[in-house]
C-alpha cells in the first residue's frame, strides 16, 4: 500500500503492488509518483509510474507505466536504489549485485522509443546511492557503493565509468546538493563528509561518527549518527532494546549546527511544508519546525555569536533596519570587551542609520582617537558628514599629526568631494596647517579664505597679490576693495600697479594692438573699475595715491569728478609741505593744468574752488572765477588782497563783459580810508568817462563821502560831462524842432488831401516809362500807369508803393496786436529794458507808442478802464491810406 498524507494529516491510500513497495520517488516539479515494488513471489522487481492528477472514482491514481526491471546480466537481483530525473526523460535503478540500469525516454509512458542502458559499474558491490546532476548537454549521474564513488556522462552514447574515489558509503548516506554547493554529490562516511564534482573530488567536512543516513534539504545537511548508548523502551509484549540515534542538522550556508538531538530508532527523515519530519521507532512521526529569524537572532545574541547572526540575517534577507540593529549590538559588544578596532568596524556599517553622536561620544577619549578618525573618514566618504564632523575629523588628523591622511583628505578631487570645504579650511587654519588650508582654498576657488590666510597668518603679501592677479575681473575688484589697504601698507608699488591695470584695462587694450591675455579683459565693455572706489585704500600712502590718480586721468577719457577733486586736494596739501621753490612751482603748474582740464570737460568746480580757497591757491582761485564768469569775485578777491593795480587791471580786462565792475571798483576806492587811492580813482573815472559807463550823478554820489576824492580830482570829469550834456541838449532841441516842423507839414498835407483837389501831372508811365495814353491810372502818390501796364500786376494799389505800404501796415498791425496783449507787451518791454544801455530812451519809445496813455492821461470825468479791458491805441482806418501816402511823400 502507498499512503498519502495532506496538510491536515488526513491519510488516503491505494494499492500499488501486490506484495511489497520497495522504493518511492515523488517528483518535485510534477505530480508524478514512481515506485519500485514486487507483485509476484520471488525476485521480480517492477517499476510503476502514476499520474496523481488522474484518479478514478475510488481515489486510485492512474498508472501510466509498468516496467519490469532486471539487471543487464539477466540475473534477478534486489533493487537497492531508485531515482527519477525532473525532466521526465531519465530514470535509473541500482541493484544489489552492483549493476545499474538507465532508462531513457518518457518515463510516464511505455513507448517503443524508450531505451534501457546498462551502465558499466564494473563492481559487484551493492549500489548504495544514486543521483542525477545537471540537465541537457551537461547531465551526469553519480553512483556510490560501500567502497567506490563514480560518475557517468549520460550524453555519451555509451556512458563510461569515471572513478572519483575508492571510499564509499553505506545505504542512504549519499545525496545530491543544490546550488548552494554547486550541485555536488555528497557522500557521508565515518570520518568525514565528502563532496564530488562530475570529474573530480571536491572539499570535505570533518563530521566524524558512524552515519546511519544523510539527507539534503534546502541548504541543510541532515545527518543521523549511530550512538552506542542504548535507550530501553517498554513494549506491550516484551522489552526490546531500541537503537539510539543522534540527528544533527547542519546549516551549510551559515556554517553552523542548527539542531542536534538524540532520537530513538530513526527510520526516515523527510522535508515538507517548511518542516522536517522524522519517522522514529514504533512509527512515530516527529516534526522539527524551524524557528523564525528573530528567535534565531535572539538565541545567537545570547551566545554572543554576532558573526553568525550577521550571516544569518543576510541570508534570510532581514532588511536594512534589522541589519543595522545587529551591527549596533555587535559593535556595543566588542566595545564592552575592549575591542575598539572591531567595534568601530561594525559601527561604520551603521553610518546613515544610527545617530553619529552615539558612536562619537564613545571614542572621544584620546586613546581611541584613531578609531574615531576611521569612523569620521567613512562618514565623509559616504557624503553623510556635516560641518561639525569635518571639523572633528581634521582636528583628529592634526592631533595625530597624520599629514599623509590629511593630504589625501584635502586633495580629494572635486567630483568626489565629500566634505564642507570652508570648514576644512577653517580647521586647518586654526591648527596652524596653513599650507594645507591654502591648498584647499586655491583648489576649490575659495579666494576669500586664501587671501585671509596669506595676509593675516603667513603675511606673504607678494604671493597674495600674485594670486589676486589671477582672479576674474569682478572678484579682483571686490578683493582689492576689502584687502587693498593691507596690501598698500606692505607692497605699495605692486598694489598700485595692479590697481592701475584694473581701472584702465580698457584703455590699455585700446593702446596695444597685440595684447597678452589680460585677466581683466571682461572689463573692456565698461572701461575698467571706478578709480574712486579704491581711494580709501591709499589712506597711509598719499604719494601712491597721487601716482594712481594721475594715471587714471591720463589713461581714461572721462575720469570722475571725485578723482579730479582728490588729486587737486593732494597737490594742494603737498604745496604746504614742500620747501623747494622749483617743486612748488611744478605742483602749481600741475594743479592749474588739472583745473583747466576740468573746465574743458565741463565738470562742476564748486568743490575745487572751495579747496583752492581753503589752501589759498591764488592762481587756481582766479582761474576758476574767470572760467565761470565770476568777474566781480575776481575784483573782490583783489580787494581782499589790497591789490589796487590788479583791481584796475581786472576791470580793464573784463569790463566789456561786465560794466558793473567799474562801479564796484569806484565804490571800493571811494570808501578806502587806509590808503591813498586818488591815482586809481582817476584811472577808473577816465575809463568811465571814455566809455560812458556810469551817469555823472551816480559817480558824484559814490565819491561824495570818499576821503581820498577831492574836487580837483573830479573837476575835469565834471567839466567834460557838463559840456557833453550841453551838446546833447542842443542836439535834442534841434531834433525836436525838426520833428515839430515835419509834424506840421504832415498835418497840413492831410488837411489838403481832405479839402482840396489833387492835380495829376504825370506824363510817363511809371512802369514802362513811355508817354501816357488814355486810358491811364493815377494814384495820390503821383504814380501813373497805362491801364494795360497796371492790369498786368493784378493789384488795386500802386505797384511801386505796394511793398512799402504793406510793410508799414504790417508794423502798425503788429504794434496794435502787441498793445492789445498787456502780458506779452510787459514781457517784451522788461526784456528790452534789461538789454539796452539807454533805459530812458527805451521808456520814451514806449511813451511814443501810446502805451501809457490810457493809464496816465485819462480825463477826470472819464470812467476808469477796468483791468479786464486792455489798453489799445485805435487807428482811424479811413485815414490809413492817406497816412501811408503822406509818408511816401
Amino acid at each position: 500500500m502507498i499512503y498519502e498524507v495532506d496538510h491536515n494529516f488526513q491519510v488516503s491510500s491505494f494499492r500499488a503492488f501486490e506484495i511489497q513497495v520497495c522504493h518511492l520517488y515523488q517528483l518535485k516539479n510534477h505530480n508524478i509518483l514512481a515506485a519500485v515494488g514486487i507483485d509476484q513471489e520471488g525476485i521480480n522487481p517492477v517499476i510503476k509510474v502514476w499520474n496523481l492528477d488522474k484518479k478514478d472514482k475510488f481515489g486510485t491514481p492512474f498508472c501510466s507505466r509498468v516496467q519490469p526491471t532486471i539487471p543487464s546480466d539477466s540475473i534477478p537481483s534486489h533493487v537497492t536504489n531508485f531515482i527519477v530525473h525532473e525532466n521526465l526523460a531519465l530514470m535509473a535503478v541500482g541493484f544489489e549485485q552492483g549493476s545499474c540500469n538507465l532508462y531513457k525516454g518518457d518515463i510516464a509512458k511505455d513507448r517503443r522509443t524508450n531505451k534501457i542502458i546498462g551502465l558499466p559499474t564494473e563492481t559487484s558491490q551493492a549500489i548504495t546511492g544514486m543521483s542525477f546532476s545537471g540537465s541537457g548537454k551537461q547531465t551526469y549521474m553519480f553512483l556510490s557503493t560501500e567502497h567506490e564513488v563514480m560518475s557517468f556522462n549520460l550524453q555519451d552514447k555509451l556512458p563510461k565509468k569515471n572513478l572519483l574515489d575508492q571510499r564509499g558509503c553505506s545505504h542512504k548516506c549519499s545525496m545530491i546538493s543544490d546550488g548552494l554547493l554547486n550541485h555536488q554529490f555528497i557522500v557521508t562516511s565515518t570520518d568525514a563528509c565528502y563532496l564530488y564534482e562530475a570529474d573530480c573530488r571536491g572539499p570535505c567536512f570533518a563530521f566524524e561518527g558512524e552515519k546511519v543516513m544523510a539527507s539534503w534539504f534546502n541548504g541543510y545537511l541532515i545527518v543521523t549518527y549511530k550512538d552506542k548508548a542504548k535507550l530501553s523502551m517498554p513494549s506491550t509484549s516484551t522489552s526490546n532494546v531500541i537503537e539510539k540515534n543522534v540527528v544533527t542538522i547542519y546549516d551549510m550556508k551559515q556554517k553552523l549546527i542548527a539542531f542536534s538531538s538524540p532520537l530513538p530508532g530513526v527510520q526516515e527523515v523527510m522535508f515538507e511544508w517548511g518542516s522536517f519530519y522524522i519517522l522514529s521507532a514504533e512509527n512515530k512521526l516527529i516534526c522539527l519546525q524551524e524557528i523564525d529569524i528573530h528567535q534565531k537572532l535572539e538565541l545567537l545574541f545570547k551566545k554572543n555569536l554576532y558573526s553568525l547572526a550577521i550571516n544569518l540575517a543576510k541570508s534570510q534577507g532581514l532588511g536594512e533596519e534589522g541589519m543595522i540593529e545587529i551591527f549596533k549590538q555587535y559593535g556595543d559588544h566588542l566595545y564592552s570587551k575592549g575591542d575598539f578596532d572591531g567595534s568601530i568596524t561594525q559601527y561604520i556599517k551603521t553610518i546613515g542609520h544610527l545617530e553619529p553622536s552615539y558612536i562619537i561620544r564613545k571614542f572621544l577619549d584620546a586613546q581611541q582617537i584613531h578609531n574615531l578618525t576611521c569612523y569620521l573618514q567613512a562618514m565623509h566618504e559616504r557624503g553623510l558628514a556635516n560641518e561639525d564632523h569635518t571639523t572633528l575629523l581634521l582636528n583628529c588628523f592634526t592631533k595625530l599629526k597624520d599629514e599623509e591622511n590629511l593630504n589625501k583628505f584635502i586633495m580629494t578631487p572635486k567630483t568626489a568631494l565629500h566634505f564642507d570645504v570652508e570648514t576644512a579650511i577653517r580647521v586647518c587654519r586654526q591648527a596652524g596647517y596653513y599650507k594645507h588650508a591654502l591648498q584647499l582654498a586655491e583648489k576649490h576657488n575659495k579666494h576669500k579664505w586664501y587671501l585671509k590666510i596669506e595676509l593675516e597668518d603667513t603675511q606673504e603679501y607678494s604671493r597674495a597679490l600674485a594670486y589676486i592677479r589671477k582672479l576674474p575681473f569682478g572678484e579682483t575688484e571686490n578683493t582689492l576693495k576689502q584687502y587693498g589697504k593691507v596690501l598698500m601698507n606692505n607692497v605699495p608699488e605692486a598694489t598700485t600697479e595692479l590697481l592701475k591695470n584694473l581701472c584702465t584695462a580698457a584703455a590699455n587694450n585700446k593702446q596695444n594692438e597685440v595684447v597678452e591675455q589680460n585677466p581683466f579683459e571682461t572689463s573692456t565693455t565698461t572701461g575698467g573699475s571706478r578709480g574712486e572706489d579704491f581711494i580709501h585704500i591709499f589712506l597711509n600712502s598719499p604719494a601712491m595715491l597721487v601716482t594712481f590718480l594721475e594715471h587714471l586721468i591720463k589713461m581714461k577719457e572721462a575720469a570722475s569728478l571725485i578723482v579730479y577733486n582728490t588729486l587737486l586736494e593732494l597737490y594742494l596739501e603737498q604745496m604746504k609741505k614742500v620747501t623747494d621753490q622749483t617743486e612748488s612751482d611744478n605742483l602749481k603748474k600741475k594743479s592749474l593744468s588739472l583745473l583747466q582740464d576740468m573746465t574743458v570737460k565741463k565738470y562742476d568746480t564748486d568743490q575745487v574752488l572751495v579747496l583752492c580757497q581753503m589752501n589759498k591757491f591764488e592762481q587756481g582761485i582766479l582761474y576758476l572765477y574767470e572760467s565761470n564768469g565770476l568777474y566781480q569775485q575776481i575784483v573782490r578777491y583783489h580787494m581782499e588782497m589790497r591789490s589796487f593795480d590788479r583791481i584796475v587791471q581786472t576791470c580793464r580786462s573784463y569790463g566789456d563783459k561786465d560794466n558793473t565792475l567799474w562801479q564796484v571798483a569806484l565804490t571800493y576806492f571811494a570808501q578806502e580810508r587806509d590808503f591813498d587811492c586818488r591815482q586809481h580813482i582817476g584811472q577808473v573815472l577816465t575809463h568811465i568817462d571814455q566809455n560812458d559807463i556810469l551817469p555823472p550823478l551816480l559817480v558824484i554820489q559814490l565819491l561824495a563821502n570818499s576821503p581820498s576824492a577831492t574836487l580837483g580830482l573830479v573837476k575835469d570829469y565834471l567839466l567834460r560831462r557838463v559840456n557833453q550834456g550841453t551838446e546833447e541838449i542842443g542836439k535834442y532841441e534841434t531834433t525836436i524842432r525838426e520833428c515839430r516842423d515835419e509834424a506840421d507839414k504832415m498835418q497840413h498835407r492831410i488837411e489838403e488831401l481832405k479839402t482840396r483837389a489833387t492835380i495829376f501831372q504825370e506824363t510817363k508811365c511809371s512802369v514802362c516809362n513811355n508817354g501816357l495814353e488814355l486810358p491811364s491810372v493815377h494814384f495820390l502818390c503821383q504814380h501813373a500807369y497805362h491801364q494795360h501796364c497796371f492790369e498786368s500786376y493784378d493789384e488795386i494799389e500802386c505797384p511801386l508803393c505796394l511793398r512799402k505800404n504793406r510793410k508799414i501796415i504790417d508794423e502798425l498791425r503788429a504794434q496794435q496786436q502787441l498793445l492789445s496783449n498787456s502780458m506779452e507787451m510787459h514781457k517784451q518791454f522788461m526784456s528790452q529794458l534789461k538789454k539796452t544801455s539807454n533805459g530812458f530812451g527805451h521808456i520814451a519809445e514806449y511813451f511814443s507808442k501810446g502805451v501809457f496813455n490810457n493809464k496816465f492821461s485819462s480825463a477826470p470825468n472819464e470812467r476808469p478802464i477796468s483791468a479786464a479791458q486792455p489798453s489799445v491805441v485805435v487807428i482811424d482806418h479811413s485815414l490809413e491810406k492817406e497816412l501811408l501816402m503822406l509818408q511816401m511823400n
